[in-house]
């Protein structure tokens, strides 16, 4: 090998080994940052020339690489929209709130909080993608492969809520020693669609031995009561006891109301009026009055809600996204998906811990969290760096060896090409 050689080789060490300095740097300062993938640099050698002979020559070339399918440890937050994948997929995310099909990316940078126009968007700027759903949770989109299925979530799009009342269950005592002909008036609250309150009086009349009449009349506005707000059918319900005082039967079974013409323009009302099991005590029963004066003083549960302001998100490890409102009403508004690849090791690196397909990386498939090799979600938690500054510091000073080494070899070519000259001279 020539003088010019052995430079040009010790030259090329130097960059070399200036690119793993380099790499080692980026990863150390990325020791803390969520879901990054720690930098390798592989060296190889580059001969020129035909080997064994004198005129050959040789360098090195320093190439980088990410091993994206190593995972980093998971850790606990306090932030509700964190999430960590624990498995080996990816979020899908975009660099703006409107992009979909091919200008979707993937990262598994899963410290999503929301912005000042309510999207989830992680600490790049990237905004977390998800398909809508129903208030049950199911998937509105009817291909759920499709990449333009996906929208970025929106927690604005879900300001408030209101919930109709499907179920009242009533528990109450009628009193075996009130007589025959005798009535009691109690009242239920029942709530529309749209959480306006309305007051459906009932009158309870004993008929005979173990058998009472319940009369319902049509709703008024519990705000209003003069104001009737709809009509209700059926508006008399039979009700038997057995002789120990339990609830012998309904007439009719289930007792299943509807209102209907509301005034306030909500929906009907499909209500289920629960007054207990048959041959049970849970509901209605029918003892002796412990009172001087009889009543009925009834206790009422009714799965209704006043229109609620949104009060914060939950994620669960499904990838469902639900909606808590400050009326206790829950929604699910969105599900997330998890991105896998057949070789990850081959995504294209776009910027952070952002990455894009390619052929090399294969086919993008859409799971559900837990479906396959997708991975589950955990909420609340985040995915570490796979840095290990012990092993990052005991490559450095390899590399610092290294270089030095080459420097030295230029020194010593630079002194032989001084010799050579005043040789010459």
């Amino acid at each position: 090998m020539s003088l010019s050689s052995a430079l040009s080789t010790a030259v090329s060490g130097l960059s070399a080994q200036s690119i793993a300095l380099s790499a080692i740097s980026e990863n150390i300062a990325n020791a803390s940052t969520t879901a990054y993938k720690t930098t390798e640099v592989s060296f190889q050698s580059l001969v020129s020339g035909a080997m064994g002979t004198n005129t050959s020559t040789s360098s090195v070339v320093a190439k980088t690489n990410q091993a994206l399918n190593v995972t980093g440890a998971i850790s606990s937050t306090s932030v509700a929209t964190n999430i960590a994948i624990d498995g080996s997929g990816y979020f899908v995310v975009a660099a703006n709130a409107g992009d979909s099909g091919s200008d979707l990316v993937y990262s598994r940078n899963g410290s999503f909080s929301t912005d000042a126009n309510g999207y989830l968007v992680n600490s790049e700027g990237y905004y977390l993608m998800g398909y809508p759903t129903d208030s049950d949770g199911a998937v509105l989109a009817s291909n759920t492969s499709d990449l333009t299925s996906l929208s970025a979530i929106n927690l604005d799009s879900i300001s408030g809520t209101a919930k109709a009342t499907s179920t009242v269950s009533m528990a109450a005592n009628l009193p075996a020693d009130a007589t025959t002909g005798q009535s009691f008036d109690t009242s239920m609250e029942v709530i529309d669609s749209l959480g306006v309150s309305h007051t459906v009086g009932q009158t309870w009349t004993k008929t005979g031995d173990n058998t009472w009449s319940l009369s319902l009349s049509d709703p008024t506005l519990t705000k209003d009561s003069a104001t009737t707000s709809g009509t209700i059918s059926p508006s008399t319900v039979t009700v038997t006891f057995n002789s120990d005082g339990s609830l012998a039967t309904t007439d009719p079974s289930p007792v299943n109301i509807s209102i209907t013409g509301l005034s306030t323009g909500a929906a009907d009302s499909a209500i289920v009026l629960d007054l207990g099991s048959t041959g049970g005590t849970d509901g209605l029963t029918q003892y002796a009055s412990t009172s001087s004066t009889l009543s009925i003083s009834p206790t009422f549960e009714q799965d209704g809600a006043n229109y609620g302001e949104l009060s914060g998100i939950s994620i669960d490890e499904s990838g469902l996204v639900t909606a808590n409102f400050d009326n206790g009403v829950s929604l699910a508004i969105y599900q997330i998906p998890v991105a896998t690849f057949s070789n990850p090791n081959g995504l294209t690196h776009v910027s952070g811990t952002v990455y894009d397909e390619n052929t090399a990386a294969g086919q993008v498939h859409l799971n559900l969290p837990g479906e396959g090799n997708a991975g589950s979600l955990v909420a609340s938690a985040l995915e570490g760096s796979t840095t290990d500054t012990a092993t990052e510091f005991n490559k450095m000073i390899i590399a610092q060896q290294a270089y030095s080494a080459a420097s030295q070899v230029i020194s010593a070519t630079s002194d032989m090409f001084d010799t050579l000259i005043q040789a010459v001279r």
